[in-house]
């Protein structure tokens, strides 16, 4: 049967090395693999210390995900999302995220609260001090708590997999100083109602982040369009 990034099943296949599944997911988000760009297992092999097998079931997964291609009889790719699909992922992760968000701030501890206030101090410093790539690592941070804070477990594993897929055009957008800017007030917005133990103010929270990344995807690629 066919995955829906229109590979092979993983019925059957073993589970692959976290850390190298890791890597390379998080490699491929960030963008040291372009769309398009074939993934060698031998080159990966030997760039992870991995065997050739464990590397050919990680990427087996990541194709599961929807962020490699595999290609008959010659291998595997980045696949490449568009702008209009990255959209379309965002529009169904307003629900997801959102009901993450009020699950999150029903049932939120102390402990929990005060960490998310002291994520805030830092994404909200990162910003100021122009370091784009730490709050980039700050960003996924939050939305992994947010999804593991939630206690849902079928939600936490679709907007996982959703995430993966779209969020290397967020990357993209975050290193962007003036959208950083913007984002960051977006962002400590979603922690203060979850912090609050407002589940609607929660949800209302991601919603219009999300709203707002799709608004400047499309502003984005309609400059870009402009200028090729």
């Amino acid at each position: 049967m066919a995955s829906a990034a229109g590979g092979p099943s993983l019925a059957g296949v073993a589970a692959a090395d976290p850390s190298v599944t890791d890597v390379i997911r998080d490699a491929i988000i960030r963008g040291d693999y372009a769309p398009n760009q074939r993934l060698v297992e031998a080159d990966l092999s030997a760039a992870f210390g991995a065997s050739r097998a464990t590397v050919r079931t990680a990427l087996l997964e990541l194709a599961g995900e929807g962020l490699v291609e595999r290609l008959p009889n010659r291998g595997s790719r980045v696949r490449a999302i568009s702008v209009a699909e990255a959209i379309e992922i965002l529009e169904v992760r307003i629900g997801v995220e959102g009901l993450c968000a009020a699950k999150t701030a029903a049932s939120l501890s102390d402990d929990d609260a005060a960490d998310l206030v002291r994520l805030r101090e830092r994404m909200i410093e990162s910003v100021a001090e122009g370091d784009l790539v730490e709050y980039s690592r700050l960003h996924l941070s939050l939305d992994n708590r947010l999804r593991e804070l939630s206690h849902h477990a079928t939600a936490s594993d679709v907007v996982a997999r959703l995430h993966a897929q779209s969020v290397r055009h967020q990357f993209k957008l975050s290193s962007r100083p003036q959208r950083a800017k913007v984002s960051v007030l977006e962002h400590a917005a979603i922690i203060d109602a979850v912090v609050a133990r407002d589940p609607a103010a929660a949800e209302e929270a991601v919603r219009s982040h999300l709203l707002s990344v799709i608004a400047a995807l499309r502003e984005v690629s309609a400059a870009e369009a402009a200028g090729s």
